[in-house]
């Protein structure tokens, strides 16, 4: 037993990312042709599309701001022009901004956060589904966090955009899985990343304390499950939000 993902196509949002590169590859390895969508980091797109080719898969840099409805629409006739299908959607892109208490938070951070945890999974959605209930097929994606559960302070700004965000893929999962379309979110605790290694900030130790696996996860362990939800090894999982953060949020039954 094991992921394959040959003949299907994925589209990962914020590929360029920390944690988006790494399963942008992984869903490579697994047999997928990629989409890769930048905002901003055209060179990592680059360098990327060669990694993926080299692994024998077709990969296509698209560069959007899918907060706009335009934009989102246009990369949509782009993914078309190239490939036949989209049978994988990852929605990983967020934008950054400087957390702080609620009093001191800027408004147009929780501004910020609803277009890029909400209004960019709604446009993804309205542009992809509908192409994935014609073929009765499809993965759905999105990429969450801890902090939804932890509700910590500072955190109101994410929280908010990610609680949306949890919302409209639970009620998705409920209107389209008669069209055998799964839809799960996957949310990573403070995540090693290629950033870390490079800065050799890896351990956290007053953060790996609160962990049961008394560590902090890496991103290749976030990339394996959304490899895993999106194969047919996951075909009857839909509506889940799976922490992958060793232990440090559990949700509750």
């Amino acid at each position: 037993m094991k992921i394959d993902l040959s003949n299907k196509t994925a589209l990962v949002t914020g590929a360029s990312g920390q944690l988006g590169r790494v399963m942008a590859r992984t869903l490579a390895s697994c047999g997928a042709d990629v989409v890769i969508h930048y905002l901003k980091n055209e060179t990592m797109a680059r360098s990327l599309q060669n990694e993926i080719e080299a692994l024998g898969r077709q990969a296509l840099p698209l560069q959007a701001d899918l907060t706009d409805a335009d934009a989102a629409a246009k990369m949509k006739s782009q993914i078309f022009d190239r490939f036949d299908s989209l049978d994988i959607l990852v929605a990983n892109a967020v934008s950054q901004y400087t957390w702080t208490t609620i009093l001191e938070q800027d408004l147009d951070d929780y501004v910020d956060q609803f277009e890029t945890c909400v209004m960019q999974n709604v446009l993804l959605i309205k542009a992809f589904v509908p192409h994935m209930i014609e073929r009765g097929y499809g993965r759905v994606i999105g990429i969450n966090t801890e902090c939804a559960m932890q509700n910590f302070p500072t955190q109101s700004a994410y929280v908010a955009g990610k609680r949306g965000m949890d919302g409209i893929y639970r009620i998705l999962a409920k209107e389209v899985g008669e069209h055998q379309i799964t839809v799960n979110q996957v949310a990573p605790g403070w995540t090693i990343s290629d950033r870390d290694r490079e800065n050799q900030t890896e351990i956290q130790a007053a953060y790996s304390a609160s962990v049961p696996l008394k560590r902090r996860g890496t991103d290749q362990e976030i990339a394996n499950v959304v490899a895993f939800l999106a194969s047919d090894l996951a075909s009857f999982i839909t509506g889940a939000y799976i922490p992958v953060c060793g232990g440090n949020v559990m949700p509750t039954i």
